[in-house]
This record gives C-alpha cells, sequence and structure tokens, in this order.
C-alpha cells in the first residue's frame, strides 16, 4: 500500500524506509537527536552515535539528499531535517527450539522510518 505525504511540494522531499527489523522504541532514540539540524550535521552525528538504529537511518537520510538533488536541483548544504516519524511496524513471529521438544516464542520489531528533508534557500525566496 502506497501512503501519500502532503508536503509543500517546491520546498520539501522525504525517503521511507519500510519494514525496517529493528524496534520502534530503539529507532526513536536516534531520531529525537537528529531531528531539526542540517543535513551535515546529521550525517556526522549519527556517525558517532553507538546504537545499530544508526545505519538504517544513515541510509534514509542520505537517500532522501539524493532525491532532492537529483530530482529537485537542491543543494545539500541547505537542507534541514524538517521531519522525521518512526511508526511500528509487523511483528515477525519465529519459534526456537529449546530443551525437551518445546519452542520459544521470539519476537522480532519492525519499524517503518519516514524522513523528510527541507531546502531553506528555496523557502526564504518563496517567502521574498
Amino acid at each position: 500500500m502506497i501512503k501519500k505525504i502532503k508536503t509543500n511540494t517546491y520546498t520539501e522531499v522525504y525517503a521511507l524506509g519500510q519494514h525496517i527489523c529493528i524496534s520502534a522504541h530503539k529507532a526513536r532514540r536516534v531520531i529525537d537527536r537528529i531531528r531539526g539540524c542540517s543535513y551535515e550535521e546529521t550525517l556526522m552525528i549519527l556517525e558517532l552515535l553507538p546504537y545499530r538504529a544508526c545505519y538504517p537511518i544513515f541510509k534514509l537520510i542520505y537517500s532522501a539528499a539524493a532525491n532532492a538533488s537529483h530530482n529537485r536541483g537542491f543543494n545539500k548544504a541547505n537542507l534541514i531535517i524538517s521531519k522525521a516519524e518512526i511508526n511500528e511496524g509487523t511483528v515477525m513471529k519465529r519459534l526456537k527450539p529449546r530443551a525437551r521438544g518445546r519452542s520459544y516464542p521470539i519476537k522480532r520489531p519492525t519499524c517503518h522510518i519516514t524522513i523528510v528533508l527541507k531546502d531553506i534557500s528555496v523557502d526564504e525566496n518563496l517567502n521574498n
């Protein structure tokens, strides 16, 4: 199912990652630190944080910036993270074998990550 995000089409681009195999709670811990930062500052922060959720978020931000520069012609230096959302996805259920022929359920949560980048130079030109 494709979801449309209503954004200002002149200044914003987004990247959406679905079914990323990490819990939403752990990914929100990283997203809260980078929300509102510039593009270059965000990449530096994500390289230095020790969490496993940093790599898929790094890839999404890099993809959103590539969308901005290729599709809209925006400069990557003028991009900021205007919106970053984490939604819970489906839970993959697995069974782990245990002693005496029993099984133990393993729940692997997934999440959907949405990153919206905004070009502040185009936004200033539209207001003037």
